[in-house]
């Protein structure tokens, strides 16, 4: 590669790393809000992962400006109950919405 291919990368790169920014999604007001909806996110997994009253790799987690989607499959209905009651526990949770479906 000659210098220009090479000054053309860096800049194309630095380009697309800016526009990503801190990796906000759509809906979401600021880096803060990606950062408190992460935090909660990895709270609840860490709850689920300790826990044998729900089973954390059947079980998905999803947090946006605090509503916490809750999908996956439980072996009754209890797990599935005791999965959103975690979910309220976790600080900063506005609303959860438990889509987790029972799986007989």
């Amino acid at each position: 590669m000659n210098l220009r291919n090479i000054i053309a990368t860096v800049v194309a790169s630095t380009f697309v790393l800016a526009a990503s920014g801190c990796a906000v999604q759509r809906g979401q007001q600021s880096p803060g809000a990606y950062v408190d909806d992460a935090s909660i996110t990895a709270a609840l997994k860490t709850r689920y992962v300790g826990k044998t009253q729900v089973d954390a790799s059947a079980i998905s987690v999803e947090t946006m400006n605090g509503v916490v989607l809750l999908s996956g499959f439980a072996k009754d209905a209890t797990e599935k109950s005791n999965a959103e009651s975690m979910a309220w526990k976790i600080a900063g949770v506005k609303s959860v919405k438990n889509e987790i479906v029972v799986r007989p």
